[in-house]
């Protein structure tokens, strides 16, 4: 959902889509209607008042006269946020978080995905520029058929479906946007799913979309939702329009969601140096929040380190298996893509993309001082536009070795569940995916989405087809079992075998005196 984006906040607009396209629509956060009159003109206020004081203490210690007074009247203050961030993040964390929600109050916003009249504008303060704000209806229901037709997501809906981007929020980290979404240009990507939560809710688009096609129930809602990787924690927007009978069904989702957060942050424990190992989900949890709210941190989260393979297909296809975080998983059904345009289209975007990521993590690997930035350590943030050692280096590209400490270097491997026949005429029409595979930076796997066979394409012969013997794999109860006690080096696949109950541990976010809950509003208020 390409777009450019203004916060609530923002001075700037965002284009939240890949560096090689161009957003043609503005979307911006505006207050509910319900909050224009009361809170939204309280709120504007108080930033300014804020803003000024910010900008006063900004330039007084840049200045070259005043810096050094600044020094001597606040270098004590300022004491006590480093101290905090450092040997009590999360309470600090809560305490500053609190504070902000007092000194700035809080208001309800929603995203302008529908086409805005200029003469709107001045309802919401906003700005007329060459973009229009918001889509009409048709191209509303032309990016949501897409998006649907290329996930396969045209039937069975749920009655709540979550949309959920991923961003990272951490502290005194330069590198924070290679932890970000490239798919949306190294940020965040929660507007993107937000705007494409509301535009499915629409009545209009799902008339249109039944016109095409797609039946979206009556009794189905969609919601936006931001996971961050380096907390575990997930943001949902927009929860005050889920329909009354609705809301069980999105409580017991986000019940669900939480205990899969737990779970990933004690499997993402295993790797980290400085956590707990073996240790409860909650207290996994705990300690990878305290983690992203640490001004000593360095190493708040591993991003795409470890990465080794895609799977384009469906979703049986790696369901239930263990693969200890080396996998990008894609949905994609053939049996609704008779023609192979969408898998064009998915190849065109996964190859490249993928193909990216892996290779900015091989090459920061194999040579991290000349192809990575070495270590973060001294890293100063210069201009507003890069990195440099100290005070006198070149600008440092490429990933620290915080980053990369992990990671094994290797050509992604590519495995497409699609007959090789199609995946030749895309290799035939596509010269991006030609170079791909003729320069063996990616490797592709083919597996026949109704025969299952297995092809290798090789460069300069196609495909092959592959004759190794299957190995069997363990099976154990929970990955728990199967990593447990093993910190150091990779895994090899386990099979979870289906469980014999539900979770036991699902229940409601803590309530709203713990920290955790804190930090969660914290993070969906950024």
């Amino acid at each position: 959902m390409a777009l450019s984006f203004t916060g609530l906040d923002d001075h700037i607009r965002t284009p939240l889509c890949p560096a090689v396209a161009t957003p043609l629509h503005r979307v911006y956060e505006v207050p509910r209607d319900e909050e224009l009159a009361h809170t939204a003109p309280k709120r504007q206020t108080r930033r300014g008042w804020l803003g000024v004081v910010q900008d006063t203490y900004w330039e007084a210690k840049r200045n070259l006269a005043t810096s050094f007074f600044t020094i001597d009247l606040l270098g004590l203050l300022n004491a006590v946020p480093l101290l905090g961030r450092i040997l009590a993040p999360i309470g600090y964390d809560r305490v500053a978080s609190a504070g902000r929600g007092w000194l700035v109050p809080e208001v309800r916003t929603r995203v302008t995905v529908s086409r805005l009249e200029p003469s709107e504008y001045k309802r919401y303060k906003l700005v007329p520029d060459a973009l229009p704000v918001g889509f009409s209806d048709v191209e509303q229901t032309d990016r949501c058929e897409g998006m649907l037709r290329n996930l396969g997501l045209t039937y069975g809906f749920a009655r709540i479906v979550i949309w959920c981007a991923h961003g990272s929020a951490s502290q005194n980290n330069p590198h924070e946007n290679a932890h970000d979404c490239g798919a949306c240009g190294g940020k965040g990507g929660a507007p993107n799913a937000r705007s494409i939560s509301a535009m499915l809710n629409r009545p209009p688009v799902r008339t249109l979309l039944a016109e095409r096609g797609i039946q979206v129930p009556g009794d189905t809602w969609f919601v936006g939702a931001l996971h961050n990787t380096a907390s575990d924690l997930i943001s949902y927007y927009d929860v005050e329009d889920i329909p009354a009978p609705l809301q069980p069904h999105f409580e017991a989702v986000r019940a669900d969601l939480f205990e899969a957060s737990q779970r990933a942050a004690q499997e993402r424990c295993r790797r980290f140096g400085s956590s707990p190992k073996d240790a409860t989900p909650e207290a996994s949890l705990r300690h990878v929040i305290g983690r992203s709210v640490d001004f000593s941190q360095v190493r708040p989260e591993w991003g795409h380190a470890t990465n080794a393979f895609a799977v384009v297909g469906r979703r049986s296809l790696t369901q239930g298996v263990f693969f200890d975080r080396r996998g990008f998983i894609i949905g994609y059904d053939a049996s609704q893509d008779s023609t192979g345009a969408i898998l064009e289209r998915i190849l065109m975007a996964v190859g490249p993309v993928g193909a990216g990521i892996n290779l900015e993590y091989y090459f920061s690997t194999v040579d991290p001082k000349v192809y990575g930035c070495d270590t973060k350590v001294p890293h100063n943030v210069t201009g507003m536009l890069g990195v440099m050692e100290g005070a006198a280096s070149d600008l440092r590209t490429g990933l620290p070795t915080q980053m990369t400490e992990v990671h094994e270097a290797m050509r992604l491997q590519l495995v497409v569940e699609a007959a090789p026949e199609a995946l030749g005429g895309i290799y035939g029409r596509q010269a991006a995916v030609r170079e791909l595979l003729d320069g063996a930076w990616v490797h592709l796997i083919s597996v026949h989405p109704e025969t299952g066979e297995i092809n290798v394409f090789v460069p300069g012969v196609g495909f092959v087809r592959w004759n190794e013997p299957l190995q069997p794999i363990p099976e154990v109860a929970n990955s728990f079992d199967w990593y447990r006690g093993k910190y150091e080096g990779f895994l090899p696949p386990a099979r979870i075998t289906e469980p014999t109950q539900p979770w036991t541990r699902s229940r409601p976010l803590p309530d709203s005196g713990s920290a955790v809950r804190h930090v969660v509003a914290a993070h969906a208020a950024d």
